[in-house]
């Protein structure tokens, strides 16, 4: 599982012209899931974003992390953070998951997110075509992958 996180003061997502999803003072995070994952993922993926100590505390450093800070998630799937770019000039999603088996996944990461951490979860829609707004605090992003690729 891959994800991109960013903190955000607030963001919100759209599907047919009404708002669905939105938070405040949180992160927002994209998933996208490859025909690989499992459900160890799920675990490895949502520990490190819940534990990332990328919030500020009293003297400025990032040392503190979106539980301690009681902030909001807000996740969207998006598969295309599995398009390969690197041959042509169209991506390939061969290592995407077909959206049958990255539903279930991303609906038991989402879920897991709910049960086991005291947070505001909320999502967009899936293999919907939505319109995200982010007000990104930092800016402050970071690139996860539950293989360590990078």
């Amino acid at each position: 599982m891959r994800a991109v996180v960013q903190r955000v003061i607030e963001s919100s997502v759209e599907v047919n012209n009404e708002t669905i999803a939105s938070i405040r003072n949180g992160l927002l995070v994209f998933v996208g899931i490859s025909f690989s994952d499992e459900e160890k993922d799920i675990f490895w993926l949502a520990d490190k974003i819940v534990n990332l100590r990328i919030f500020e505390d009293q003297q400025g450093k990032m040392n503190k992390s979106v539980l301690e800070t009681e902030g909001e998630l807000l996740v969207v799937s998006q598969f295309t953070l599995y398009g390969d770019c690197r041959k042509g000039r169209r991506p390939s999603f061969t290592e995407s998951a077909n959206p049958e088996k990255a539903e279930v996944l991303y609906n038991k990461f989402v879920d897991f997110l709910k049960e086991n951490y005291s947070l505001n979860v909320q999502t967009g829609k899936f293999q919907s075509h939505m319109k995200v707004k982010i007000i990104n605090d930092g800016p402050v992003t970071f690139l996860l992958d539950s293989k360590k690729s990078f």
